[in-house]
């Protein structure tokens, strides 16, 4: 960020000091001015004193013409993110909390409705497919790109830092790695779409609702599962196991053959299942 870059504040409160930097050490008491979540500020100025132990960059931020004052850098990009919606949907995705919620969520979620799935002998995505290749690829996509968004904040965080303050959907304009990332995040959103209408081609209202949910928890696991384990670099043998797992599971659950009555898929030879026209 620079001179002119605004910021929304996110805490409940952010103090700023009305005094210059260098006129709060030693003074008895200092003027401040608390500004409050959803506020919107802009960067005044930027100033660096070395030999401040707590940290040498001083930011000046404004709220309007009349409510202005400096602060540490340090506290204040922990306190704030970019007026920009890309780069508050990233940080509220890197905030912990959400994290471990999502975690336990996802946990749940997945354990009640495997088991009520499993009673049923319901379609369940990887195991009683649909025998369509968008949710297994859907799946897949959203583990290699949770991979290559931890890979990215790992290997290249000035890149990713960059991106965050000025980011952009855009793939054409991004250095080679974040290009990768956001035309992957263009393929969730198009692949969901062509999964989301498969679905309900194939499956009757409600069991389609059911198999959709199951989905959805299936890619909030992936991606919990692949962000967390790439930072310890086991996410990268977990990633090959688990394509290797989905094309397998795919190739197993689609029909091979159909009828040549009603044309409904078959896996084997033999009588339709759902007209009972014997097919040799």
């Amino acid at each position: 960020y620079t001179e002119n870059y605004n910021f929304v504040v996110n805490t409940d409160s952010l103090v700023i000091q009305r005094q210059q930097p260098g006129q709060m050490e030693g003074a008895i008491s200092t003027d401040s001015i608390v500004l409050h979540k959803h506020e919107d500020v802009v960067v005044v100025s930027i100033r660096m004193l070395p030999d401040d132990v707590v940290d040498s960059v001083w930011v000046q931020i404004a709220r309007d013409q009349y409510t202005f004052g400096w602060i540490h850098e340090s506290k204040l990009l922990a306190s704030v993110v970019p007026d920009d919606p890309i780069s508050q949907f990233i940080s509220m995705f890197s905030d912990i909390h959400l994290l471990i919620f999502l975690i336990i969520i996802s946990v749940i979620g997945i354990c009640y409705y495997a088991r009520i799935m499993l009673r049923r002998r319901a379609k369940i995505v990887h195991f009683n497919d649909i025998g369509s290749m968008y949710p297994s690829l859907l799946a897949v996509i959203v583990a290699s790109a949770a991979t290559l968004y931890s890979s990215i904040q790992l290997f290249e965080p000035e890149t990713w830092r960059h991106f965050y303050y000025h980011p952009t959907l855009n793939p054409f304009s991004l250095p080679l790695i974040l290009s990768v990332f956001v035309a992957s995040v263009w393929a969730m959103v198009i692949v969901a779409i062509a999964s989301i209408d498969d679905i309900f081609r194939k499956l009757p209202f409600g069991e389609a609702v059911f198999y959709v949910f199951g989905l959805v928890a299936t890619c909030a696991a992936n991606y919990i599962v692949f962000s967390i384990t790439t930072l310890y670099y086991v996410g990268y043998p977990l990633l090959v196991c688990y394509v290797v797992f989905a094309v397998s599971m795919y190739t197993r659950n689609t029909d091979r053959y159909h009828c040549g009555n009603c044309g409904a898929g078959m896996k084997i030879k033999g009588r339709c299942p759902k007209c009972g026209t014997m097919n040799e």
